[in-house]
C-alpha cells in the first residue's frame, strides 16, 4: 500500500515538482495552498500521470490562519495517517518593505507568517496523525538562512531551528524531521517576477554558483524524495543544501 503524502505550496514550482516526484510511492497526494483553482489545475495534471489508483486531492487553506488550519486538520484526520508531510509553502513577502518602521514590521511579520507559521501551525495540528514509526516531516528552508537576506533569510533560519527542535521531540516515535535548503532555482514563481523586472538578477546569481548553472525544481524535489524514502530512516535533524556549490560544507 502506498503512502499518504501532504505537500503544502503544492500547486506550482518546487511544491508541484515534489508532488510529482513522490507520486510513484503514494496512495494519496494532498496538495495544499491558498488558491483552489491553481491546486485543481495541478491536481488534474498530476492525476493524469499518476499510477493507477493514486488519488491527488486539492485542499485550499491559508496556513497562516489558525482556524483555517484547524479545519484542514479535521479533514486530514478523517483519512489514514500521514506518512510524509512536506512543508513547502512560503515566499519572500517582505522584500518590498519601505523605510518606515510600520512597513518594516509588516514585512518581517509577513515573512515569519508565510515561512515559519505556515509550517509550524499545520505540523502541530496533524502531528498526532503522522505515522509512527516511519513518518517523515520535511520543511523547505533556503540558502538565505545561512547567507543573510533580511527578513526572508531570518524566517528560513527560524525554520531550521524549528526543524532541529522538532526532530529531537519526535525521534523516539520513529519520525524523522529534516529541511531542504535550495539555492538559485529560477524556474519558479519565487523568482519569475524578479527576473522579469531585472534580467541581470539571473546573471548575478549564476556568477556565484561554482557549477555554473541554476538548479531545477526537479533537483530540489529529488532531495525531498530521498528524505521521504526508506533510505533516510536514520537521517533526522539535518538541513540538506541543494545549491550547486554556492555554499559549501554547512548544513
Amino acid at each position: 500500500m502506498g503512502s499518504r503524502i501532504v505537500v503544502t505550496g503544492g500547486g506550482t514550482g518546487i511544491g508541484r515538482a515534489i508532488a510529482a516526484a513522490l507520486l510513484p510511492r503514494a496512495s494519496q497526494v494532498v496538495l495544499v495552498g491558498r488558491r483552489l483553482e491553481v491546486l485543481r489545475e495541478a491536481a488534474q495534471g498530476l492525476g493524469a500521470v499518476a499510477p493507477t489508483g493514486v488519488q491527488v486531492t486539492p485542499l485550499a487553506c491559508d496556513l497562516t490562519v489558525p482556524h483555517e488550519v484547524e479545519k484542514l486538520a479535521e479533514v486530514l484526520h478523517r483519512g489514514p495517517s500521514i506518512d510524509v508531510l512536506v512543508c513547502n509553502a512560503g515566499g519572500n513577502v517582505g522584500m518590498g518593505a519601505g523605510p518606515e518602521l510600520a512597513s518594516i514590521a509588516e514585512g518581517w511579520r509577513g515573512d515569519f507568517d508565510a515561512n515559519v507559521l505556515s509550517a509550524v501551525l499545520l505540523t502541530s495540528a496533524v502531528l498526532d496523525h503522522v505515522t509512527r514509526p516511519g513518518g517523515r516531516i520535511i520543511a523547505m528552508s533556503s540558502i538565505a538562512a545561512l547567507r543573510g537576506s533580511g527578513s526572508y533569510g531570518a524566517a528560513k533560519a527560524a525554520v531550521n531551528a524549528w526543524v532541529l527542535s522538532l526532530a529531537q521531540q519526535v525521534a523516539a516515535d520513529g519520525i524523522t524531521v529534516n529541511a531542504v535548503a535550495p539555492g538559485f532555482v529560477p524556474d519558479t514563481p519565487f523568482w519569475e517576477d524578479r527576473i522579469a523586472a531585472d534580467p541581470s538578477v539571473r546573471t548575478k546569481r549564476l556568477a556565484t554558483i561554482p557549477m555554473g548553472r541554476p538548479g531545477t525544481p526537479e533537483e530540489v524535489a529529488a532531495a525531498v524524495a530521498y528524505l521521504a524514502g526508506p533510505g533516510a530512516a536514520w537521517t533526522t535533524g539535518q538541513i540538506l543544501q541543494v545549491n550547486g556549490g554556492t555554499l559549501l560544507g554547512r548544513g
